[in-house]
């Protein structure tokens, strides 16, 4: 009797302990599913599946926490979008967008402070001033010959002192080509012309032949003396003797000691 209700005991044990493993195998195999889920979707990367689809973490995470037949027929676990944070993450900034049209300006800027200036073309001289025909007996031709002195060593030109006189033939025949364009050219690019007359009684006007024109004797007009800068005696025609008194004598002698 006693055996008999002992059996009967196991048997229930043995039925009641039999009847939980359908659920167990229907939560394995849930669980086993999600776990292969996970496993491809971390292999291939993103799902692309469209927002609303079941995410294989969450159904394994809800397959674990209930039991399988604990969820209605054709429910899936709920989850976030992937559409949404994907499309949220690559959408660029306002400031990323708008750096890269605020650096080629910046580039255009700098490149245009670093661009080289134009090389300046150095600005000649004016002309110096040409005196006409005829010598002034009543200047002073020290203070003019000083003052041409002055203005050559401002600008390196060189002082041509013409001494001569009104009743000169020779004299009036250098006049006529120094007022000639080419000839008149010439002076004022390349000397200060001090024109001093010594026809007269001008005892100051003959010591400044004697000091420009040191060696004496008897003078023949035009005396045409070039002074440098710094004073001292480049030529001296009365040592030397006139040149032609022509355009092309003339103008030979002023190129030839211009500089």
């Amino acid at each position: 009797m006693t055996s008999r209700m002992l059996r009967s005991v196991r048997a229930d044990l043995r039925t009641a302990s039999a009847r939980p493993a359908p659920v167990r195998g229907r939560r394995l195999s849930a669980v086993a599913a999600a776990v292969l889920a996970a496993g491809l979707t971390a292999a291939c990367g993103p799902s692309s599946q469209p927002a609303g689809a079941a995410d294989p973490s969450a159904a394994r995470q809800s397959a674990e926490a209930l039991p399988a037949d604990a969820l209605p027929a054709g429910a899936e676990p709920a989850s976030g979008s992937p559409e949404v944070s994907a499309t949220a993450s690559t959408v660029p900034s306002a400031s990323a967008s708008a750096q890269p049209s605020a650096e080629p300006s910046k580039t255009a800027s700098v490149a245009a402070s670093r661009k080289p200036s134009a090389p300046r073309t150095p600005v000649p001289p004016a002309p110096a001033r040409v005196p006409g025909p005829g010598y002034d007996a009543s200047a002073d031709a020290r203070q003019q010959v000083d003052a041409a002195l002055r203005a050559a060593k401002a600008d390196g030109r060189m002082v041509l002192l013409d001494f001569g006189a009104n009743w000169c033939g020779n004299c009036k025949a250098a006049d006529k080509v120094f007022a000639q364009p080419q000839t008149t050219a010439l002076l004022g690019a390349s000397y200060h012309l001090v024109k001093i007359d010594i026809g007269g009684s001008s005892s100051a006007n003959s010591a400044l032949l004697s000091k420009y024109s040191p060696s004496g004797g008897t003078y023949r007009m035009p005396v045409l003396v070039v002074v440098s800068p710094s004073g001292s005696v480049r030529t001296d025609t009365h040592a030397t003797g006139n040149p032609p008194l022509t355009a092309d004598g003339l103008n030979t002698f002023l190129r030839r000691w211009a500089s």
